[in-house]
């Protein structure tokens, strides 16, 4: 009991740090987003956004490789075997390094064939567009080898370090904004590119000093163990078949807009994906707290206790994705008018779909961890990656029949739908969790929050007039109706105690400051 009491402390801790730097990073990210839309125009921002994806497009290496990382790490914390976390760390640099120099090959190649060749961008603008791909191709390759020293630290839970670092990229992606009004006699889309690229550098080397000095096993001792690479790569070539088919509906629809409707449309996609994001980042703040837990008891044998904490993650995730969403959803709109003054067409369209999209995949996290947990990762990576690979002819064949552009997010949503109940079906026999508990446990207590709680706010969005009134109204009745509806019927009763005594003690520490 006191284990668990523990753990509950430690991952409610760890969101409540990662909240504060999302709030921080979301606020400036948004502001920045606003100032180089403005600063290199809709066309360069398109342009930038749809270059750096063809980059992107190979990054699925990587992803898989970061997938098995963290695992392996976790596992072997969550095992106590030190010799062995220390030979998965060095082994997982040794093949992130390998996997930035092929990156590099590829952009050099396959992405500079490409360019030149497949995408619309203007005849006058090809120059610059060369050099985004360039420091694009080497952002991509500074982030890869950064993956294991971020892995270890979300392993070790050490969440004050990675809130700390990301808010130091924030400030840093700040001050690029003021330098490029600065450089105005320059072309800006090339110095964006190249101080993008600098600040990549020194968060890498903020990584690595800060691993190096608290994890002993984060020392490079070239160590090499071929089984374990071996191993590893296994791991990450079956995983790599799910991130390939994420990196081709993502990155791939993103072209496919490109081709279709040019780069206008590349920056309406981009404006709406930069808002998800935004909004994601509060929910994978709590994932990242509760992941290396369910790594964890796994490894120990708890699998009790290792459904108790997919159930919480996955209704958790959802709740508080939620309680962001609803009022965006309603007032789309006016929020994408006051923060751009200048809305993107499409823009509307592709961010509703796409926070829907997002709601369902909240859901996926814990499950996706609890796969990667068992180290059973092929029958799993197979069917959801052919599902999510469906995606991009789906939305090709849509395109090509004359539908609007934000017809491949809805195909999207579709997908992702079909992808979670095949997740469930195939984890059950893995880790012994019911289909029955998952839908009475998750799917039952959602939907019924879902419908509650949006009955009020919808009402009063249909029935006031579009103006700055409505959107606080609309907001505030979505927070409380949200936050009760989701205590009072989403919550079980041990967890409406632990979120009262939450509540309790974080009030209390505030008075405590204040009168002290």
């Amino acid at each position: 009991m006191t284990t668990t009491t523990d753990n509950n402390k430690r991952i409610a801790k760890n969101t409540l740090l990662l909240y504060v730097r999302t709030l921080f990073v979301m606020f400036i990210s948004l502001y920045t987003s606003r100032v180089i839309l403005n600063t290199l125009g809709v066309s360069d921002f398109g342009v930038y956004n749809v270059v750096g994806g063809v980059v992107t497009m190979f990054g699925f290496l990587n992803s898989a490789m970061a997938t098995a990382t963290q695992r392996y790490i976790t596992f072997a914390l969550g095992k106590g075997d030190m010799l062995q976390l220390q030979k998965i760390f060095n082994t997982a640099l040794q093949i992130h390094i390998l996997i930035a120099v092929l990156i590099i090959i590829l952009g050099e190649t396959v992405g500079l064939w490409f360019m030149y060749t497949q995408m619309q961008i203007p005849a006058d603008r090809m120059d610059a567009a060369f050099w985004v791909l360039q420091c694009s191709i080497m952002s991509t390759a500074v982030m890869i080898i950064s993956v294991p020293y971020n892995a270890d630290i979300i392993a070790h839970e050490k969440m004050s370090a990675f809130a700390y670092i990301s808010i130091i990229e924030a400030v840093l992606k700040l001050v690029i904004v003021y330098m490029l009004i600065a450089f105005s006699s320059y072309d800006k889309l090339i110095i964006y590119a190249f101080l993008v690229l600098i600040v990549q550098l020194f968060i890498r080397f903020c990584y690595s000093h800060y691993c190096s000095k608290h994890f002993h096993e984060a020392r490079y001792w070239h160590l090499w163990d071929k089984s374990l690479f071996k191993e590893m790569t296994k791991f990450a070539g079956w995983s790599m078949f799910e991130h390939i088919s994420a990196v081709l509906f993502s990155q791939g629809l993103n072209i496919l807009l490109n081709i279709f409707f040019g780069p206008v449309v590349n920056a309406a996609r981009a404006i709406a994906f930069q808002v998800q994001n935004a909004i994601q980042q509060f929910i994978a703040n709590f994932q990242v707290s509760i992941n290396p837990q369910i790594t964890k008891t796994y490894a120990k044998g708890e699998l009790d206790e290792m459904h108790k904490l997919i159930f919480r993650s996955a209704r958790f995730s959802f709740y508080m994705l939620f309680f962001l969403t609803l009022p965006v959803l309603l007032e789309t709109y006016f929020i994408l008018q006051v923060w751009l003054k200048t809305v993107p067409e499409d823009t509307v369209a592709f961010l509703r779909i796409m926070i829907c999209t997002l709601l369902i995949y909240s859901l996926a996290n814990p499950l996706m961890v609890a796969n990667q947990s068992t180290g059973n990762v092929k029958k799993y990576q197979i069917v959801c990656g052919s599902i999510r690979l469906m995606i991009l002819p789906v939305s090709y064949i849509c395109l090509k029949l004359g539908c609007p552009a934000y017809s491949v997010f809805i195909v999207h949503f579709a997908m992702e739908a079909i992808a979670q109940l095949a997740r469930m079906i195939m984890l059950r026999p893995l880790i012994g969790i019911r289909l029955k508990d998952y839908f009475i446990n998750i799917y039952r207590q959602v939907f019924l929050v879902v419908i509650l709680s949006a009955i009020g706010p919808s009402v009063i969005y249909f029935n006031m007039p579009d103006n700055v009134l409505r959107f606080f109204v609309v907001s505030i009745t979505s927070v409380f109706s949200v936050g009760i509806v989701a205590y009072f019927v989403g919550l079980n009763n041990n967890e409406r105690v632990f979120v009262k005594n939450k509540a309790i003690n974080i009030c209390q520490k505030m008075f405590y400051y204040k009168f002290k």
